[in-house]
């Protein structure tokens, strides 16, 4: 069966267009990934685990790979846009889908926000004489353009900017390499993946709720199922080949910086408020001209390029839950020549500008967000793993154990871990997000407007 007999099955219409290959998809997920993300908040996860960063990358990386295996499975059994909140709704229930929806939503609404807040602040240290909100403004109505201009154009920037992130990683890392090769290293090589003076998993734990910042974006790609031309195995695929070349990057970029880091219990025992410890490791290395060229490469890579996908994703997962009458109907309008949700993506970029000019007055801002879209992301992908197992398992009586059982398993649990040993203030808003969630799901029960979703049975709403 097509992807699009299986859209029209649950009683859709196809209305974005298919033009996306799988190439065009790992590079969306790299994109969103960022593969020089680690330059950004490389000095929180280095403190945060005691110098172990690449271990704290490499658990990352395991338990996004469980969790890009469930997804996999999931946009298989059900080939359409939405992510977590079409998976859990059709694998479990429609009220489900509908608080994993809304939880998602706070990772997928706030994480343009973060990206153009931390872009622009790059921004501003290099050119003081424009102000932080300035390049906001910029930034958003730049991406705002391209992605009205329809996922044709995106999927061509994204190339673009990809071959750029790629090209100042490589100078990074063969400068590097040879400043270590010279002795300009500090600790033993193996100390970024064990320490034993530091090492414990609490710590390292704890170190990987904010690692995972950097894969968040691989299951944007989900977002794309309506807009993917090949089969829907093609989603799964580039998910999980997206995640593998990141993770490898991830590793090895943060294993070479570490070992440059000019003054290591420094900066495990103050962090890095300034957000410098990766350039000043670039500095060690190779001068500023590497400083300052990785510096640039952060702010241009998160405010255009990663910010570009991070819009794209959300306007289609706000299309998505607008087509299934859970959220305002407007959201759900496409444009008929673009073939894009018009109203959805400038409804995202008013509300990347207003929480991103306010959080710029917060002298937490970037922290406050960083945790709240993790917090919201994680526990959207804990249903996840759940969704796979009722799906398959419970109603389909899979006998495909590793599959459909044990790696979701598996992914819960890591992914359980590391949401236990988050900053305590992302916990607390993240729950007051979820409790608001289900007073709106009340609401709408009140209402006698229980969500449903096309083309499926009251059995499997959840009734």
């Amino acid at each position: 069966m097509s992807d699009v007999e299986g859209i029209e099955r649950y009683g859709y219409t196809q209305e974005l267009r298919r033009s996306l290959s799988f190439r065009d998809l790992v590079v969306y997920g790299l994109i969103f990934m960022v593969p020089i993300a680690p330059f950004g908040i490389f000095g929180s996860v280095f403190q945060g685990s005691g110098g172990m960063v690449a271990l704290a990358y490499a658990i990352g990386m395991l338990a996004m790979m469980f969790t890009a295996g469930s997804y996999a499975q999931m946009s298989r059994a059900f080939p359409m846009a939405g992510s977590v909140y079409t998976y859990a709704g059709r694998g479990i229930g429609a009220p489900v889908g509908f608080l994993s929806g809304w939880m998602i939503l706070l990772d997928y609404v706030l994480v343009p926000s973060l990206l153009y807040l931390i872009a622009s602040v790059a921004m501003n240290s290099l050119v003081p004489a424009v102000p932080v909100w300035l390049w906001l403004i910029a930034f958003v109505v730049l991406n705002t353009v391209v992605n009205y201009l329809g996922i044709e154009m995106t999927a061509r920037i994204n190339r673009i900017m990809l071959v750029a992130e790629l090209i100042v990683l490589a100078l990074f890392l063969v400068v590097g390499v040879v400043a270590l090769a010279q002795g300009k290293g500090h600790g033993s090589v193996l100390s970024p993946l064990y320490n034993h003076a530091t090492f414990s998993w609490g710590l390292v734990f704890g170190a990987v709720s904010i690692a995972v910042l950097s894969f968040l974006g691989f299951d944007g790609i989900s977002t794309l199922a309506e807009e993917n031309r090949e089969s829907a195995r093609a989603i799964g695929r580039s998910m999980v080949a997206a995640l593998v070349l990141t993770g490898v990057l991830f590793i090895v970029q943060t294993w070479v910086a570490s070992l440059l880091v000019p003054d290591q219990a420094r900066l495990i025992a103050h962090g890095d408020p300034d957000g410098t410890a990766f350039y000043d490791a670039a500095r060690a290395a190779g001068g500023a001209w590497l400083a300052k060229l990785t510096a640039l490469a952060t702010a241009i890579s998160w405010g255009f390029a990663n910010s570009l996908v991070a819009q794209a994703a959300t306007s289609r997962l706000l299309y998505a839950m607008a087509r299934d009458r859970q959220l305002p109907g407007f959201l759900a309008k496409v444009h008929p020549r673009r073939r894009v949700p018009v109203n959805a993506t400038l409804l995202v970029a008013a509300v990347s500008l207003g929480l991103g000019l306010y959080m710029d007055s917060r002298s937490d801002g970037i922290t406050l967000l960083s945790s709240l879209v993790n917090f919201g992301a994680m526990t959207a992908f804990l249903v996840l793993h759940v969704a796979v197992v009722v799906h398959y398992v419970v109603r389909s009586g899979s006998r495909d154990w590793w599959r459909h059982l044990i790696a979701p398993a598996l992914g819960f649990l890591i992914l359980g871990y590391v949401v236990i040993n988050a900053k305590v203030a992302a916990q607390k808003m993240g729950f007051v997000w979820l409790a608001v969630g289900v007073v709106v799901l009340v609401g709408l029960l009140i209402a006698r407007r229980r969500p449903t979703l096309a083309g499926i049975t009251g059995e499997e709403a959840g009734q």
